[in-house]
This record gives C-alpha cells, structure tokens and sequence, in this order.
C-alpha cells in the first residue's frame, strides 16, 4: 500500500513531482515554526538548565547549549541531512541511512520545493530538530565535562547517531521504521528518547560530579529555569505545529494538546510534590511542563482532548519517577534529569501513540493502526521502534564518546578546575548572581 503521499514528498524533496506548487500560507507557517524551534535552544533549554546548576557553573551550562546548537547545525548542513533524508545508494542501506548525494545540500537549488513549500525551509526546520536533541544530552555532564570534548562529540554524535535515527523513522520508503509503520509525530523517539538516552549514557562514561550526594549543589536560579520552561513551551508550538508540514487543521490539533498535555502534566506534578514532600515548587512546576511537552510530542498531531489529557497526567507521573526515584535507586548522575524527562516521558509518549491515535486520522502513514485498526498491531510497532532506536542509540552514543576523548585528550576536567567552576576555569568569566 503506497505510503502518505504528501508526507512522502515533504520527506523526500528529490522526489517531488512537477505539480508541486509553493503555497505562501505553508511556506510562511513553516518558516515561523523553524524560527519558533530555534528558539528553544539558545534561549530555551539553555535558561532552563543554566538555572538549574550552581553558580559556578552556569557559563559554562549556557555555553555548552549554545555551541550545541551552532556545532549541530553546520552538521547537519554538511552531512547530516544528506543522511537522515537523502537517498542511499543501495537498498539494503537505505534501511538505516539515506547517503551521501546531498553533502553540504549539493543537487538541492533554492528554488526546489518540498510539497508546498522551499526544500531549504524543511532543511533549517529539522537542523533546528537535530541541533535541541544533542543539546538535551548537555544535561546529563554538566559540570564536568571538558568543552573541547564536548563539540567533538556533538559535532559526530549528530551525522553518526542522530541523522542515522532520524532517517529509520522518518525518512521514507525504504527506512527501517518508517516502512514498519511507526508513529512519531514530532520526534518522541527522534528527539527525546535519543537525546535522554545519550546523556545517561554519558552520565555513566564521564562519572559523577565530585561531592555528589555530599555536598549541596543548589539551582543557581529557579527563576531562571521557570523562563527557560515558559520559552520552551513557546518553542513548543513550532515544534509541534510545524511537524504538521503546512498551516493545515492537523497543525490546529497539534497547537490544541501543546497546550493541554504540560497544562495537565504540570498539575499532575504539583500534586505529585504536595503529597511526596507537601511543598510544591516553581522548579516541579516547570519540570512537570517540560514532562508534559515531551510525552505528547509523538503524538501531537495524531490525539484528541482525552488522549492529550491522560498522555500529559501519566507523562508527568513517570518523569516525576524517573526523577525522584529511579536516579536514586540506581546511583547516576543525571545532573539536570535529561534522561528522567526526556528519555522516560518520550518513552510513554512513543508507546501511547498506538493507545490514543485517532483511526481517521489524515497525517496517519500506513501501520497497523490505519490500514486495520489494529492498535495492538501498532502498539508492537511502537515497542520495535522504541527498542531500535534505545539500542542504536546506546552503541552509537558510547562509541563516539570514546572517540571524542580520544581526539581530546579525555573527556573529564581536572579535579581543580571542577572544584574552582568551569566558568572561570574554562571560559575566563563569571556569571553575576540573579
């Protein structure tokens, strides 16, 4: 059965037909929406963990995001694009990656569109995509990780994890999960589970901050952390809305359980923190929106109210575990919870994707659930794509640290230059107290 269309043709703009006619009002949605995605990192995520670490640290934090983001996206532009979307050489190879044809966008003009609007906008949209999820792992090392190792990482990490993931799950016919039929409207699997997972892995590897359960380590600025949440779920509808690829009623649907999941899920963790510890915080508040914002991402466009509702409440339920529970239980050290939010939420969010999808749904690919109604059928589905992409990205993530401490030298700081802050150790400034 031919795939989705339209997605097909966003997907794979080398394919497009002739009749492809640039819509301004698409064109103009898509171009804000990048914008809107951007801006979460540099700004967003980068407030939102900045106010979480120490004082001492909150430089280095910041800049970690921000070079995430820039190093990601020259990238992305030089390869990882050509191998998330482009076509590979043979079949067996298109399974995983797309190739190489479009280094650096080569045999892609200005002019060129993908379904309604400029192949080029689709480009920065999901540069904007690959650049947030490495940017997510930043969290799990903060405070001592060498800088120098950390670009190296991100810098392979995006063409040899990343775009590889990103094409088995949204990358067309021919892509692993793409032709098994799994669901993932705006990157659950692509986005969190990859970038969480990533920074536990690299929470392991590079070990625990010195002091750690010994020594106080308080947020620098919760304040700071709650604007960097309200930025993110600004950034949010980009990131949802966009995924619908045109100012269409699917877009609509997304901007409607954008604002309800992390409405719900911050509710769910307030509550959570009045029962467990009787004092409800700014800091839950604000996780609890970011665990919303997560779970329902791969299911955004694809669930109504009730299905939004519940996949906010246990989303945060489950980051709220993740956070207050599971890390203790296990000994890591996740420094700002990359893997408790984002890996666990978007592990929900992915799974109930097959729970709660809407059967007529038009942005629907072929599955299971669409060509059958099967929503176990589908449910398999998700649980294959949860496993590939847990398993690709574990290996993936270890190798490439290994060979960025190789090509820097080790990945940890020396114990003086943790003990005295990376800010003034590394960088040469120091963050006035907010």
């Amino acid at each position: 059965m031919k795939k989705y269309l339209t997605l097909a043709l966003m997907l794979l703009p080398s394919l497009a037909l002739a009749e492809d006619v640039l819509d301004t009002g698409d064109t103009a949605w898509m171009m804000m929406s990048a914008a809107l995605v951007l801006f979460m990192t540099p700004a967003g995520l980068a407030l939102f963990y900045s106010g979480m670490t120490r004082s001492k640290n909150v430089l280095n934090t910041y800049a970690m995001v921000l070079s995430a983001f820039v190093v990601a996206f020259v990238a992305w532009i030089a390869a990882g694009y050509s191998i998330a979307f482009g076509t590979a050489e043979s079949a067996s190879m298109q399974t995983v990656v797309g190739g190489l044809s479009h280094m650096f966008l080569n045999g892609i003009n200005w002019n060129d569109l993908s379904g309604t609007y400029p192949t080029y906008v689709f480009v920065v949209f999901q540069g904007t995509f690959a650049a947030i999820t490495v940017a997510i792992a930043s969290g799990s090392v903060i405070e001592r990780i060498k800088f120098s190792t950390w670009i190296v990482f991100v810098a392979i990490w995006v063409v040899a994890v990343y775009a590889p993931v990103t094409h088995m799950v949204w990358g067309g016919d021919g892509a692993l999960l793409f032709d098994a039929g799994a669901l993932d409207f705006a990157g659950g699997t692509v986005v969190h589970m990859n970038g969480g997972l990533a920074g536990l892995v690299l929470a392991f590897l590079v070990g625990k901050r010195a002091g750690y359960n010994k020594v106080a380590m308080k947020p620098m600025s919760v304040m700071l952390t709650a604007l960097g949440a309200a930025i993110l779920w600004f950034g949010w509808f980009g990131f949802n809305g966009g995924s619908a690829f045109g100012a269409n009623a699917i877009a609509g649907l997304a901007y409607l359980t954008t604002a309800l999941a992390p409405s719900v899920a911050a509710i769910t963790w307030i509550l959570l923190e009045w029962f467990v510890y009787k004092k409800p915080t700014l800091l839950g508040a604000a996780s609890g929106v970011v665990a919303g914002l997560v779970a329902i991402t791969p299911a955004a466009g694809f669930v109504d109210v009730g299905g939004a509702m519940i996949i906010g409440a246990v989303g945060s339920v489950v980051a709220f575990f993740g956070v207050a529970t599971l890390k203790k239980r296990l000994g890591y050290d996740d420094s700002l919870d990359a893997f408790g939010i984002h890996f666990l939420a978007g592990l929900w969010g992915a799974l109930a994707t097959a729970i709660f999808a809407l059967k007529d749904n038009d942005l629907l690919w072929d599955g299971p659930l669409k060509e059958s109604g099967d929503r176990m059928g589908q449910f398999m589905v998700q649980v294959e794509s949860v496993v590939v992409v847990g398993v690709f990205t574990l290996i993936g993530t270890v190798v490439v640290y290994y060979l960025a401490m190789a090509l820097t030298g080790g990945a940890r700081v020396d114990e003086e230059t943790e003990q005295v802050g990376l800010d003034e150790s590394v960088h040469g400034e120091k963050a006035l107290n907010i």
